[in-house]
């Protein structure tokens, strides 16, 4: 990874603010789309858990469209970004936060209310704390990025063979897991997001890095509270 302090180096006192205030705006955009996205996501959980909505989404095999439609759209995003216009992946982006918001809607119907609000928050504190620090320290957090991937990797294998096995032990350790990796995965990433931005680019450019960066935070965000979730919800009786 590059020294992303770098670009003051050769830069004037003058060119030195213009960059950090862009940088703040830049990163300020990136919170919004993420932020914006968990709360359409929390919306839309609430109403289809909240309504007969339920019972069609998880009652029928539609609830394999609702499970397996997110990753569809992140795979548009991520292997399509480049083809589509901003626009048509900005709207991707809120269709595929709804669609996650369906399928989040099950952790309504299974743990309490109480438990869901305490843990939303504890996740909240966790991820901005994270985040602050991904955004601040001076160290290269890229050398970790091989071992997060790796550990991304694991845990998507382990949930996949856990789906058969059903095994309470193995659930807990991926949860634990997932804990330590999603919340590693926030700081690497906020620090990528804001060393991409002195790369310089395009309006057109850095409006889709933005929307991307804001999808990886929004992922790190709802995988860190399903994995919470587990460890810590109470089940509604």
């Amino acid at each position: 990874m590059a020294d992303y302090r770098s670009p003051y180096l050769t830069r004037t006192a003058e060119q030195t603010a213009a960059l950090d205030e862009g940088l703040r705006a830049h990163m300020l955009r990136v919170f919004n789309y993420m932020a914006s996205g968990v709360l359409l996501s929390g919306i839309v959980a609430y109403v289809v858990a909240n309504t007969a909505l339920a019972g069609i989404v998880f009652g029928t095999p539609l609830k394999w469209v609702v499970m397996l439609a997110p990753l569809a759209f992140i795979m548009v995003l991520s292997f399509g970004i480049h083809k589509l216009s901003f626009s048509s992946a900005q709207a991707v982006y809120w269709v595929f936060t709804a669609a996650m918001g369906a399928s989040l809607a099950s952790i309504l119907l299974v743990f309490t209310g109480e438990s869901v609000a305490r843990v939303f928050f504890i996740t909240a504190a966790t991820f901005a704390a994270t985040s602050l620090y991904g955004y601040t320290t001076k160290a290269d957090l890229s050398k970790f990025g091989t071992f997060l991937f790796m550990g991304l990797i694991g845990i998507v294998i382990a949930s996949v063979v856990n789906i058969f096995v059903g095994s309470s032990a193995l659930q807990f350790a991926i949860s634990v897991i997932g804990v330590l990796v999603f919340t590693g995965l926030t700081a690497y990433d906020t620090q990528r997001i804001k060393e991409e931005y002195y790369e310089g680019h395009d309006h057109e450019t850095s409006s889709k890095m933005a929307l991307m960066g804001a999808l990886s935070l929004y992922l790190n965000f709802v995988n860190l509270f399903t994995m919470l979730m587990n460890l810590m919800g109470s089940r509604d009786e």
